[in-house]
């Protein structure tokens, strides 16, 4: 059909008198030179033409295929931490710890393989409730550490409706795999003088990935009389749970028991496991007591989904051990390692009753004492009660520390001079990262600028924790000096994770905060820290170097947040998830001319930490590269040029903005984005807030500098960021303050006190009140005004909730967002020791 009308369209071309010439056999010949030669021309021009452009396409695709490897591709730089720095050879004292924040209580070891124990309880009644993992909305709390060394020992007080729940740990060193520890979990009446004392079964549990081997020994009635293992990692161990005894004494008390051994389901699964296997036929017989039913699970030892030859099937092995006891009630469960034993240990006796009791006091203790030197809390005259809130407050900060191994899902950068290539995300090589966590209820996993503030506390109690946190989160390089800010590592940090929030971006920054305890490391001149720096330099050099190239901004020596949420119809302003700042407002209309002050200040501030430490390690091609760059950006004519906005008096973002934005009912779409009157146009960023105050945040003035002034003014000013509970996270006087970012998107920096950055202000109001200068009396004042609101307020909210916050209300002070919050928040014991 479409050659018919072809050629009813016009005459035949060259090319077709040609062939019909060749088939009459007439003058194809004559014509077959001229043919040729403009068959010639056709296909020279062709070449001219379709080659560059398949050069071109061929060159985008593996431009594309190059980034794409790179996202995924560890970086090359000798590691920052010593070869299996994790293993019990290296670090034994490290090996064993509480590295599963996410459990009320549960124990690991750091391994990509671990083999991990755990603690569930139910208290028996209408009905009952398995409590395992540590959830926002169950109803438990307040929970926390009251006391936790980070190390070897560690107390925690678990309030479940009537129940108190106290969880004790403590390690023992000796032999080549970790040593031994014991738990104590002791279960009472919340209120003295209960009547009714509730029945409660506690389940203590082993899973294993496959490796391990596990052989159990039951006494009569489904009681574990111990279990045997072993590994390559611990080599032989034995775990003993011991008969229930009252609170504080030896005296035995009557349990029931059952046991439960299977295959392991996948640890994100136990809990409803357990759950599918109770059932209400077993009875608790005290002797001279009425029998009471309680839910149990299957009572003898069977392993179900065993293969032919008696072993698993290669996804390792859960057991678990549940004992009901009427409150009170002590239990305690033994881990024994067989070459601590054959070592030395077991001349000790085994580490329960009396001797377990003794060990937790002589640590408690050590932990005050060392407490007291290290913050100085008493000393400086603060009271029992918040001297209670900073041991709260560490230890719930070294007991979220978690080991986590795994691979993460990155979309690379595929942008190519303007345009985006579809990718779908890949996954990362496997990698361990040892990493204090934000909240162990809502974040329990590893966040990059979350880790920087952690660290400043860390490193005050024990700077050897810091090295391996920042060696692990180094360890993340990947091959163009990107480090993911959220790293989601292993099954069970992802089954808590959104779907939208798996996929890490290889485009997408972070504040650098790491580099906040770097500098702390330069000061103190600790030959540890500087060794470490010395092997980390080079990660840091290239994290550094991707930072400030990737984020480079419209003009020269400024910097621009990428990632950036799209001007959807239904947000206010569009969200910078990678700033850390999330919902704070930016240009309404997100375009490539932005300027972000923040992301310049952090970017200062970096190549300010890499100048002073290239200098102390000798660096000097590193310092004749950075010192330069660390000039300009330590400019302030500079800064200035490109960041104060005289019509505001502050300093500020610039981009394509307008502040006659609005969300609006528009039925039935619901609440949408209206633009009015004036239209966007390159401006200043109204947005008065913790932005606008970056240059004083990071220090990066001169305490004469003419800018100080009016910072400090629209600080102090309670009409802007001031507050009796600390500073606000957007002045009150700005259009979004308080407001919404969408329908279901309520404000998160849009005006709520946050830790961290008070903690930074303080930091630096202490640094410019002990600077000569005409702003120095009102620096030191406003420090020790602002250091008594905030500690004030923290220690208000813990004494009427037993919690931490994510953040807190600048209208009443009360604790809001996720709860415990012991990651930031922690600052506030430094805020007390006035250690900035």
């Amino acid at each position: 059909m479409a050659r018919g009308e072809r050629r009813r369209r016009g005459a035949p071309t060259d090319g077709a008198r040609v062939a019909e010439g060749a088939a009459r056999g007439g003058p194809a010949r004559r014509e077959s030179r001229g043919g040729v030669a403009r068959g010639t021309v056709a296909a020279a021009v062709l070449v001219i033409v379709v080659l560059p452009l398949a050069l071109t396409l061929s060159g985008s695709w593996l431009l594309a295929w190059h980034r794409a490897r790179r996202a995924v591709t560890l970086h090359s730089a000798p590691p920052a931490l010593p070869p299996d720095s994790s293993s019990p050879a290296v670090t034994p004292d490290l090996f064993w710890g509480t590295y599963r924040p996410h459990v009320y209580f549960g124990m690991k070891t750091r391994s990509p393989q671990p083999l991990l124990t755990g603690l569930m309880w139910a208290q028996h009644g209408t009905t009952p409730k398995l409590r395992h993992t540590c959830e926002q909305g169950d109803g438990v709390g307040p929970y926390g550490w009251e006391f936790h060394d980070g190390l070897s020992f560690g107390r925690q007080h678990i309030q479940d409706g009537a129940l108190r729940l106290t969880t004790e740990f403590v390690k023992r060193p000796g032999g080549q795999h970790g040593g031994d520890w014991s738990w104590r979990v002791t279960v009472e009446p919340q209120a003295s003088g209960t009547s009714a004392l509730p029945l409660v079964s506690l389940f203590f549990y082993v899973a294993t990935d496959g490796k391990e081997v596990l052989v159990p020994e039951v006494e009569a009635k489904g009681q574990l009389k111990f279990i045997s293992g072993h590994s390559s990692e611990l080599g032989d161990f034995r775990f003993t749970l011991l008969a229930p005894t009252s609170p504080g004494n030896t005296t035995p008390k009557y349990g029931s028991y059952n046991v439960f051994w299977s295959s392991n389901p996948g640890l994100p699964l136990l809990t409803e496991m357990v759950k599918s296997r109770l059932n209400g036929w077993f009875q608790h017989r005290p002797p001279g007591a009425s029998p009471e039913r309680y839910l149990g699970l299957p009572g003898s030892l069977k392993w179900e989904d065993r293969g032919p030859n008696g072993q698993g099937q290669g996804q390792g092995q859960f057991l678990i051990q549940q004992v009901t006891v009427k409150v009170p009630f002590s239990v305690e469960l033994v881990f024994e390692s067989g070459s601590a034993q054959a070592g030395g240990n077991q001349a000790l006796g085994q580490l329960a009753g009396s001797l377990l009791t003794q060990a937790l006091e002589s640590h408690a203790e050590a932990f005050r004492e060392r407490f007291e030197k290290t913050f100085q809390l008493q000393k400086k005259g603060l009271s029992p009660e918040e001297q209670a809130l900073g041991q709260a407050a560490l230890s719930g900060l070294l007991g979220g520390i978690g080991y986590f191994y795994g691979q993460g899902l990155v979309l690379p950068d595929m942008k190519v001079e303007g345009s985006e290539q579809k990718v779908a995300p890949a996954l990362f090589p496997p990698v361990p990262l040892f990493t204090a966590v934000p909240s162990r209820s809502f974040f329990p996993r590893g966040f990059l600028w979350d880790e920087g503030f952690h660290q400043l506390l860390v490193q005050r109690w024990d700077p050897r924790l810091t090295r391996e946190a920042l060696g692990h989160w180094l360890g993340l390089l990947n091959a163009d000096g990107w480090i993911g800010r959220e790293q989601v590592l292993g099954d069970e940090a992802r089954v808590r994770v959104p779907p939208e929030f798996l996929v890490q971006r290889a485009a997408h920054a972070n504040p650098p905060t790491l580099l906040l305890p770097v500098a702390h490391m330069l000061e103190g001149n600790d030959p540890a820290d500087l060794a470490f720096l010395r092997r980390a330099f080079p990660r840091l050099h290239a994290w550094f170097s991707w930072l400030h190239q990737s984020q480079a901004g419209p003009v020269p020596l400024s910097y621009r947040w990428r990632g950036r949420d799209s001007a959807l119809p239904t947000l206010l302003n569009p969200k910078t998830l990678p700033s850390g700042l999330d919902d704070y407002p930016r240009a309404s209309h997100p375009s490539a001319t932005e300027r972000h002050l923040d992301l310049r200040c952090w970017v200062a501030l970096g190549a300010r930490v890499l100048v002073q430490l290239a200098e102390q390690l000798g660096e000097a091609e590193a310092v004749a590269e950075l010192g330069p760059l660390a000039a300009s950006l330590g400019a302030e004519e500079i800064l200035d040029e490109l960041h104060w906005a005289p019509e505001l008096g502050v300093f500020a973002d610039f981009g394509n903005h307008t502040k006659a934005v609005h969300l609006k009912p528009r039925p039935p779409h619901g609440l949408v984005r209206v633009v009015g009157r004036p239209h966007p146009r390159l401006q200043y960023v109204d947005a008065l807030g913790y932005v606008s105050l970056f240059p004083l945040l990071l220090r990066l003035l001169d305490p004469h500098s003419s800018r100080l002034g009016p910072l400090l003014d629209v600080l102090a000013d309670s009409r802007h960021l001031w507050s009796p509970f600390g500073l606000r996270s957007l002045a009150a006087s700005s259009p979004f303050y308080g407001q919404r970012n969408s329908e279901h998107d309520p404000p998160y920096w849009r005006g709520a006190v946050w830790l961290n950055v008070n903690y930074l202000a303080l930091g630096a109001l202490h640094h410019y009140g002990h600077l000569k200068g005409p702003h120095q009396a009102r620096a030191a004042k406003l420090h020790s005004e602002l250091r008594a609101n905030v500690v004030g307020n923290v220690l208000r909210q813990y004494q009427a909730t037993g919690f931490l916050w994510e953040q807190y209300s600048d209208r009443d002070g009360r604790g809001m967002g996720c709860r415990p919050f012991q990651g930031w928040t922690s600052l506030v014991l430094l805020a007390m020791a006035e250690d900035y």
